[in-house]
């Protein structure tokens, strides 16, 4: 497939962010990091690759608007379009010296996403998708797993940490997920957690109090994958709620069912 010149610049973004991410990664125990609060943590590796990436995007398109983990949000000159950026998602198992974490890269337009990057830099693994063309990665055409059975498919979730308010809605959903299901991974990164539904590795993803830039790419590689990507809430939007639930069409409602008690 031929990618648009927009997908061309946030894949070349990605991977030059990836290069610093990596440097550092093999250097973890010498990074210095500061608390941002209660289980959340920024590094500097986190605000070098923010930096490389809003270089690389906004340079290419200085008219653009701008919203990303850290710093303020710049509104566009263009207000159609800005970028949405995740420079490390995974910080805390980058910190850890765990090899899963990826740079998340999300394009707007009239408030749909259009165009989406999710880079695993660790495994080189670039998951990607424009609206209506399909989703890849690297090379591959993906597409949601095709099992039917409950009992059968695997999901991935976040655990709330540090006394997050959202823990007893998360316990209460394994409570009533995990006698119906193979299992549920907790991997440490939403972007790549909706990356492996799209690839098939996962069946189900949901999870709360997320923010627009762990969510905007996966969600539109998901649908482009062929999954169902809804709110939590059937009332509400996953972007300005922070709040999903992705899975492939053949168990959505019955996985949705189980979420939404």
């Amino acid at each position: 497939m031929v990618a648009s010149a927009n997908l061309n610049i946030m894949v070349k973004a990605a991977r030059r962010a990836a290069r610093s991410l990596v440097k550092d990664f093999r250097e973890v125990e010498n990074l210095q990091v500061s608390m941002k609060g209660a289980g959340d943590f920024v590094s500097k590796a986190d605000l070098a690759a923010e930096a490389i990436l809003k270089e690389d995007l906004m340079g290419a398109r200085p008219n653009y608007g701008w919203l990303a983990e850290e710093g303020a949000e710049i509104a566009g000159v263009d207000p159609t379009r800005r970028w949405i950026v995740d420079p490390l998602d995974g910080t805390t198992n980058f910190l850890h010296g765990l090899p899963h974490w990826a740079i998340s890269i999300a394009l707007e337009h009239k408030g749909e996403i259009v165009a989406g990057v999710i880079f695993d830099a660790a495994k080189d693994e670039m998951f990607w998708a424009e609206k209506g063309q399909g989703a890849w990665m690297n090379d591959s055409r993906l597409r949601v797993s095709s099992r039917r059975r409950m009992i059968e498919t695997i999901h991935a979730t976040g655990l709330p940490f540090g006394g997050r308010s959202d823990l007893p809605a998360t316990l209460k959903d394994l409570a009533r997920l995990l006698p119906a299901c193979a299992g549920v991974r907790r991997w440490g990164s939403a972007a790549l957690d909706l990356a492996y539904v799209a690839a098939g590795r996962y069946d189900g993803f949901w999870e709360r109090r997320l923010n627009p830039w762990d969510l905007a790419a996966g969600e539109l590689i998901v649908r482009e994958a062929g999954g169902f990507v809804q709110p939590i809430d059937p009332a509400g939007k996953v972007l300005e709620d922070g709040e999903i639930i992705a899975a492939n069409p053949h168990i959505f409602d019955a996985f949705a069912s189980l979420i939404r008690g």
